[in-house]
């Protein structure tokens, strides 16, 4: 039996709007994660899993993400497509239709999301269970936290998506890990415009009685949709295989011999001043803290400079445009 062509989409055209002001500048995609940017994690896991070809498409600062990852990732081609106005999930596949259609397996994986995916499971799940789409779901995440969930019978079967409050019974509830592979028929039922792929495709499935399947996933899984997520994410990414309170260190990042660093990354070229105490936060690349200063469970944006002396506590921090960096409580977005 030949091995079957995967090709694949990764959807990277938000606009971050809770990450903001954060990613006003950075696109999500391209957020630092233990020195590399967000997607490339995700990229790896294509290449690794066979995918012959890989889509992005693009709309919020586009053009930074395609010169940020150039044309091929670990050999593997990369191609883009451009949105002038935002298609949304499923309206982001009418553009690469052809260029899809040409696989027998299509993943497509969400752009801010952060797993060592089982991409190889997944495909091989699907295949056994004939479903029109199977998608991965994480068995650890809270749905209370992600809308109630999907809800889905013993088999995995999916039996509701944003309405899975409202079923009853012998069901399971798990969230969705960002990540799914069709059949390619299924191309044929995208149409152009904005559409999203709950509403647009999966509900009308369901309806038909088309199947859909799920694999669940004990992997660490992240949505990197807020500050807070993306602090934990990448804290946790970052710090695996340390012992605790471990410290991970990008090139030229410095921390002054009377400073004390916790459980925290510090990416490229970010410093910490003698004196000081950071923990559990993440310096982006050039942050800088100042003598004696206190920093604690915070985000600090590229090349921002916290003051000597200054506390700061459950906050991102991003460089202003004159003055002192722009503070936001993580816990509120």
């Amino acid at each position: 039996m030949s091995r079957p062509r995967r090709r694949a989409l990764v959807l990277a055209a938000g606009f971050g709007r809770r990450l903001r002001p954060l990613t006003a500048a950075l696109p999500k995609p391209l957020l630092p994660v233990a020195g590399r940017p967000l997607v490339a994690w995700t990229l790896d896991a294509l290449v690794a899993a066979g995918c012959e070809g890989i889509a992005l498409n693009l709309h919020h600062q586009g053009e930074a993400i395609a010169a940020a990852l150039g044309t091929h990732h670990r050999g593997v081609p990369l191609h883009y497509s451009r949105e002038p106005e935002i298609l949304g999930t499923l309206g982001a596949v009418w553009p690469l239709r052809d260029f899809l259609a040409a696989a027998d397996e299509v993943l497509i994986v969400n752009g801010d999301s952060l797993c060592r995916w089982p991409l190889r499971a997944l495909a091989a799940r699907h295949r056994r269970t004939a479903a029109a789409a199977t998608l991965l779901v994480a068995d650890r995440a809270d749905p209370a936290a992600f809308g109630g969930g999907i809800a889905l019978a013993r088999d995995g079967r999916v039996l509701a998506f944003r309405s899975a409050a409202l079923v009853t019974g012998l069901v399971r509830r798990r969230v969705f890990a960002g990540a799914q592979i069709w059949r390619p028929e299924l191309l044929a039922r995208v149409g152009a415009g904005y559409a999203d792929t709950v509403e647009a495709l999966y509900q009308p499935l369901l309806a038909a009685g088309e199947p859909l399947q799920t694999l669940a996933t004990r992997r660490p899984w992240h949505d990197l949709g807020t500050p807070a997520r993306y602090l934990a994410g990448a804290l946790a990414w970052g710090l695996a295989g340390l012992p605790p309170g471990g410290v991970r260190l990008g090139p030229g990042a410095t921390i002054a011999r009377a400073a004390r660093v916790r459980g925290s990354v510090l990416e490229a070229g970010a410093a910490v001043a003698a004196g000081a105490r950071v923990e559990g936060s993440l310096l982006l690349p050039g942050a800088r803290v100042g003598a004696g200063a206190r920093i604690t469970g915070a985000i600090l944006g590229p090349g921002v400079e916290v003051a000597p002396g200054t506390v700061v506590a459950g906050e991102l921090l991003t460089a202003g445009p004159d003055g002192p960096p722009l503070a936001t409580p993580l816990a509120s977005v």
